[in-house]
């Protein structure tokens, strides 16, 4: 399956895997890759130390090309990024803050550089100055979130950029990366998908409120502070948003209740207590299993999708 991203990274499929913090290791990497997407390791929450550790490990376990992501929030950023373009992974997401600082080093280093935006705006701006494609990423997304839904950013943003585009916010099916790809868009980038997969470290926990969840327990925690944050409903999340609504708590007290919510949840396996970080598309995951099985079903459903479309009558 061909497209400007299979290209520019040399992958076989138009997918990349999240970078989800405290959960996009080495290990979750190297299954996507070896799968023929494109694995991404977070580097939220983490040192510099673990950073080199995992790009490294990563490389053991596979041959493929594999990306970095890089949360621009995080007070180590100018570390992890140096760390980077020391080890060349093949490319790097980056998100959470201005990007075009770092573009110009990682280029020398040889590295591909891949913003996430959530809007037409930020994406002319990044393509502008020198992104190598961009990562599109709607509402609809697990963890930190814009204001604008998936579908209207494919309407708008695709067909401005000439630079290739992936889709990110509800993939987690082949009908979802065939619409994008009709739609104009390179590839998709999935994470929450991958959230059940038997290589990622989430906590079992975790994965099994995922398997139970339905299409209605996704719950959106910050509005009121200006940052949004998407997960499952728990005790956490819907005291969070009672607080939020009811006006009476300040920001920084509301910022102090998530802190280490997420690691919380994702490594510890409070899953009450913590922010079970998630997108809305939560029915498709009904098993855990291998990231080659997923990748494998999502593509034959892709093919298959696309083969009936072809046969429309217009």
């Amino acid at each position: 399956m061909a497209t400007r991203l299979t290209e520019l990274l040399g992958i076989r499929y138009p997918i990349i895997q999240g970078g989800m913090a405290w959960i996009s290791d080495a290990g979750l990497a190297a299954a996507v890759s070896n799968a023929g997407g494109a694995g991404i390791i977070s580097t939220g929450g983490r040192t510099t130390e673990y950073t080199e550790q995992e790009i490294r490990r990563c490389r053991t376990l596979t041959d493929k090309p594999f990306g970095v992501n890089v949360m621009l929030m995080a007070p180590n950023k100018e570390e992890i990024v140096e760390v980077i373009c020391r080890e060349k992974p093949a490319f790097v997401t980056l998100g959470a803050g201005n990007p075009v600082p770092y573009f110009d080093k990682l280029h020398e280093a040889g590295v591909k550089v891949i913003p996430v935006v959530p809007n037409l705006r930020l994406a002319k701006r990044v393509e502008a100055k020198g992104a190598d494609a961009i990562v599109v990423e709607g509402m609809e997304a697990g963890g930190h979130i814009g204001t604008l839904c998936t579908l209207p950013l494919m309407t708008q943003v695709i067909p401005e950029m000439h630079i290739p585009v992936i889709m990110a916010g509800g993939f987690a099916d082949g009908r979802g990366l065939a619409a994008a790809l009709l739609m104009g868009a390179a590839g998709v980038q999935m994470g929450t998908r991958f959230l059940v997969a038997q290589e990622c470290p989430a906590h079992p926990n975790m994965k099994q409120k995922l398997l139970e969840a339905t299409d209605t327990d996704s719950i959106v925690t910050g509005l009121t502070i200006g940052g949004a944050v998407r997960g499952l409903r728990n005790l956490f999340a819907e005291h969070f948003v009672e607080l939020e609504l009811a006006g009476e708590t300040d920001k920084d007290t509301l910022l102090k209740m998530a802190t280490g919510t997420n690691r919380l949840a994702a490594v510890d396996g409070d899953v009450e207590h913590g922010m079970m970080q998630a997108g809305q598309s939560l029915t498709p995951l009904t098993a855990i299993e291998p990231a080659a099985v997923i990748i494998e079903r999502i593509i034959r459903q892709a093919r298959e999708t696309l083969d009936k479309a072809a046969t429309i009558k217009i």
